[in-house]
């Protein structure tokens, strides 16, 4: 691969890291504890957080009338995500196996921690709720997707592609043809020996 896009992906990664370490520094300031991957509050901060919840009643009423009408059109949305948790669950459970490819693991991307938030009313939970469970879904989808593509066709599109996954980067260029003939050949040797 083109060494200047192995530095720029090192760059990347080393900004991610960065960026993960502002976080949790923004979390010590709210003092934010994480203790087996469960989040924490002192009583004081938990105190304080409930005084600053919305009753649910008064958050129900202040709503905005379209908000109300669209909400059964975004609650909807369950039942695809569903079928395609359940399908792309079986997917991979029954061909990563026979191509060798690692299984993703779904408890990684499937996060339900704001339910713990003191701040927020029961509908706000439940809300954040179907939306970890939409936004990590997805994530999930994308990550078993890049390990499929970079399994059947490790090759760049020819146009920019928005918000490719991270496998993405060590793909062949397009229009490289000895490039992906080198990678094949090591894949069909790699291969035989796994079998």
């Amino acid at each position: 691969m083109n060494p200047h896009i192995v530095a720029l992906t090192e760059k990347i990664r080393i900004l991610e890291a960065e960026l993960e370490a502002e976080l949790a520094q923004r979390r010590a300031e709210l003092r934010v504890g994480l203790e087996k991957g469960r989040a924490f509050f002192e009583e004081e901060i938990l105190r304080r957080h409930r005084e600053l919840r919305t009753r649910l009643s008064t958050y129900v009423l202040n709503a905005r009338l379209l908000v109300i009408l669209t909400a059964p059109v975004i609650y909807a949305l369950i039942v695809p995500l569903v079928l395609l948790d359940l399908f792309v669950t079986i997917y991979q459970a029954v061909c990563f196996p026979v191509y060798g490819i690692p299984k993703v693991s779904r408890r990684d991307y499937l996060v339900f921690d704001r339910r713990h938030l003191a701040y927020l009313n029961a509908l706000e939970k439940f809300n954040c709720a179907y939306c970890s469970y939409a936004n990590g879904l997805i994530a999930y989808v994308r990550e078993i997707a890049g390990r499929t593509e970079q399994y059947w066709c490790p090759i760049k599109h020819a146009r920019r592609v928005i918000g490719a996954h991270p496998r993405y980067a060590s793909f062949e260029d397009y229009g490289d043809a000895e490039g992906y003939a080198k990678w094949l050949k090591q894949f069909q040797n790699a291969k035989k020996d796994r079998d």
